[in-house]
């Protein structure tokens, strides 16, 4: 972070909740500061080859073979980077030489700057807006993000500073961005294990599985703001129109997950819902295996079947003209 990014605020108040549903960007700010700290062991994010290999499989879905076959890219910007989860990981598996992310919430820029340096990597951070991105035209040959578009107001607004700060004939990847249908059905499954996990809790035998009320209180607060962040859905036809609106080329999407969304929506509920002591190696390996399972089967099987609308992550890809 610089000098003159603001400080974090981990734990907003009720007033400047209430605030919030009122005001997107502030709302994005503190469910993301409030999240930080926490963010990696909620959605299991990791540094490792795991995630390394996620991150790729995201990039190369979209990303033409002879392209690929041209890396790295000298230097990569992330919009709403989060904990730094997409673009430390393309650093890692050879994507870029170095980057820089951006966050309008100071806390996961702290987090994703805390992140790379950890790596020993090339990473630099700051608190930005993504309709406003504080870099000069042509400085970076490749913008990525991952589930950001969502969160952003006006999305062809950023996409033309994602191409006004890409050098002639750079690259954006966006992944992770929810599916209008795929957004439905992951909410209905999502809150309905988080109803039937905190309730049997409850009952006799199980309370040691509950977590402590103040911490599924504070994950109810947060779960309010989450619901004022979450912007937008995306039809893939829908946000392949706006970036050719916003000036790019070559655009593309593709869409991954749809029975294995329908499992990992369930799991990471769950994880979230009840003590993680009680969760162990053998339960995260069943969790992994059997997205990993389901992954190959949606990308092998169930997207010959189903209609590209239907799965839960859209990816899209385009160039700056030259």
């Amino acid at each position: 972070m610089t000098s003159t990014d603001p400080a974090p605020q981990p734990h907003a108040t009720a007033e400047q909740v209430e605030a919030a549903r009122h005001d997107s960007k502030l709302a994005q700010v503190l469910y993301h500061d409030w999240e930080a700290e926490n963010y990696d062991e909620k959605w299991s994010i990791s540094y490792d080859q795991r995630c390394v290999d996620y991150a790729r499989d995201c990039f190369d879905t979209v990303v033409p073979d002879d392209e690929i076959h041209r890396l790295p890219y000298d230097n990569a910007l992330e919009l709403g980077c989060g904990s730094g989860f997409f673009l430390l990981n393309l650093i890692q598996s050879g994507v870029a030489r170095r980057g820089s992310v951006t966050d309008l919430s100071p806390g996961m820029v702290k987090v994703a700057t805390r992140n790379g340096q950890s790596l020993g990597l090339d990473i630099d951070g700051r608190v930005a807006d993504a309709e406003r991105i504080p870099y000069d035209d042509n400085s970076f040959d490749l913008v990525v993000g991952h589930a950001v578009l969502h969160h952003i107001p006006d999305v062809e607004l950023t996409l033309r500073e994602v191409l006004r700060v890409l050098r002639p004939g750079g690259r954006f990847v966006f992944a992770g961005e929810p599916t209008t249908v795929g957004n439905s059905y992951a909410r209905t499954l999502s809150t309905l294990t988080w109803r039937v996990a905190t309730n049997a809790t409850k009952l006799p035998g199980l309370g040691s599985w509950r977590r402590p009320q103040a911490e599924l209180d504070e994950s109810s607060r947060a779960a309010a703001l989450e619901s004022i962040v979450d912007l937008h859905t995306f039809a893939p036809a829908e946000l392949e129109k706006m970036a050719r609106s916003a000036g790019a080329v070559d655009v593309d999407t593709a869409t991954v997950e749809f029975t294995a969304a329908m499992l990992g929506w369930p799991l990471r509920t769950f994880e979230y819902a009840v003590q993680p002591d009680k969760l162990g190696w053998a339960w995260a390996n069943f969790a992994f295996s059997s997205w990993k399972v389901l992954s190959w089967a949606d990308a092998n099987v169930w997207r010959h079947l189903v209609p590209k609308g239907w799965f839960y992550n859209v990816e899209i890809t385009g160039i700056k003209p030259s």
